[in-house]
């Protein structure tokens, strides 16, 4: 489905069926260097149980047209426009990674807030930093093994035979050739690094929440999220796998998913 967000075109996955904003919307927004594909079992599980689903691109990524915005606050506003643009009030936010902090950026309109693969602050360290910057493909190589809890995963989605590192280092590196004037990957892990605006946005939410952890993050450390809890309040699930839970344990994922939703 393609929208008009800022004079720009956005594209968001629908799930496999017409788009209704007259359903219970759900919003997926996906992290760094990735696009609306992450997301494609919960979205269509949703799109086929009574939901309008928007599994968004981000301006920048995938299919989304115009420049990637320049702070998780603004991409928080960016993402208010596109519920405008397609006729939504509120919906049931759902975010990974960096999408967890946008999502929880524009909880005012949310009926219900999951925040997957999370933590605040969401600091990277100054050696991935200048990785990122001076040698991209290394850094995506060495994120997607950080990913990842085992070298190969047991058969689940997207299917037996399916390589989880190696499709999921072929998304970056697609992500990041498609903005040749910008480094992608630098850009989105200064965004999360730079985010401090949690507490402010934490006491502007008045919907359930839900955080949806790796039991074996290495980028965001379940550790990591005594602070969100503390202001927060959510349900806490916390599954067997890395950072990229949805193709790791996509599964335990979507039934902790369907909890959250009600």
């Amino acid at each position: 489905m393609k929208l008009r967000v800022d004079g720009q075109e956005a594209y968001a996955y629908t799930g496999g069926k017409a788009f209704d904003a007259t359903l219970p919307c759900v919003v997926f927004i996906h992290g760094a260097l990735n696009d609306h594909s992450v997301w494609t079992l919960l979205a269509r599980w949703c799109a086929h149980h009574g939901h309008g689903v928007l599994a968004v691109d981000l301006p920048g990524h995938g299919r989304s047209a115009g420049a990637p915005l320049r702070s998780i606050e603004a991409l928080g506003q960016w993402l208010h426009r596109l519920l405008d643009a397609a006729g939504v009030g509120k919906a049931a936010l759902v975010g990974h990674s960096m999408g967890s902090l946008i999502a929880l950026e524009a909880a005012q309109r949310a009926t219900a807030l999951v925040m997957v693969g999370t933590a605040y602050p969401m600091k990277v360290s100054d050696a991935l930093l200048a990785t990122a910057r001076e040698r991209p493909d290394e850094a995506i190589q060495r994120v997607t093994a950080f990913s990842h809890s085992l070298a190969s995963a047991k058969p689940g989605f997207p299917g037996p035979g399916a390589w989880l590192r190696g499709g999921s280092t072929a998304l970056k590196r697609r992500i990041q050739a498609r903005q040749p004037a910008l480094n992608l990957f630098e850009h989105d892990f200064k965004l999360c690094d730079a985010y401090a605006n949690a507490e402010t946005a934490a006491g502007r939410v008045a919907c359930p929440v839900s955080l949806i952890l790796g039991a074996m993050d290495q980028m965001t450390s379940p550790k990591q999220t005594a602070t969100l809890e503390a202001w927060l309040q959510p349900r806490v699930h916390r599954l067997p796998a890395g950072h990229e839970i949805m193709a790791e344990a996509p599964e335990a994922m979507l039934a902790a998913l369907r909890q959250a939703l009600g």
